[in-house]
């Protein structure tokens, strides 16, 4: 839901069998498997590898939407034993390029706009995801510069976290138009691959014998 419409995403069971596929704002996923090799370009916005599916693929639909306002992401039903942190970027496609034809690929373009880990009383992001009915709320930085933009949705599961390779990355892209005439703009960057590697606080975790607080992966969040 961005912005109070709602856009159906992308169906990795049944929208690859149109003749026509249906149009979508989520950038295609082949499946609701994880990606657990850090390295590979899958864990930017999904994506096969291993089958032949090399990352994804640009969406043919862009949502227009301000900065401030509320985006909200509906999950499929979420396994309680699939413990871990939701966290959102963004990342601003260059100037002059249309986002419904443009790959990030390896380069510094990403932002961290929101995260949730583990609270004080030790209760899971995901834990509140399944308490939500699968409903997963996030705000547009305000001030946004107006633009061409893709948010990168994601939780890590850590329930077999506690060596590398094990974490589950479950990433999805959203490309979004951002109105406005906003002036703020983040100026640090990391990119997918590269934000996370199996040295990265948080990838390696024992979600059983850690008591204490969980170490968010990635950059600080932007405001």
């Amino acid at each position: 839901v961005v912005g109070g419409t709602t856009y159906t995403g992308y169906l990795p069971y049944s929208d690859p069998y149109y003749s026509t596929p249906p149009p979508r704002i989520i950038r295609k996923i082949p499946g609701n498997g994880p990606i657990t090799d850090l390295s590979l370009i899958d864990v930017q916005c999904n994506g096969w590898s291993e089958g032949g599916v090399i990352g994804s693929a640009p969406a043919p639909l862009i949502a227009p939407t301000a900065p401030g306002t509320t985006v909200t992401f509906k999950w499929t039903t979420w396994p309680d034993s699939h413990l871990g942190p939701i966290i959102t970027y963004m990342a601003k496609a260059p100037s002059g390029t249309n986002i419904t034809q443009w790959l990030p690929g390896n380069s510094a373009v990403w932002f961290k706009i929101a995260e949730t880990g583990k609270s004080s009383s030790g209760v899971w992001a995901t834990q509140t995801l399944i308490n939500n009915a699968g409903s997963w709320s996030v705000t547009i930085p305000s001030g946004l510069a107006p633009g061409q933009y893709i948010i990168r949705h994601e939780i890590i599961a850590l329930h077999a976290a506690w060596t590398y390779p094990g974490a589950q990355v479950y990433p999805s892209c959203s490309q979004i138009q951002i109105t406005g005439s906003g002036n703020r703009s983040p100026t640090s960057f990391v990119s997918f691959p590269g934000a996370y590697t199996g040295t990265t606080q948080g990838i390696v975790y024992d979600v059983y014998t850690n008591t204490g607080s969980y170490p968010i992966p990635g950059p600080t969040v932007w405001t």
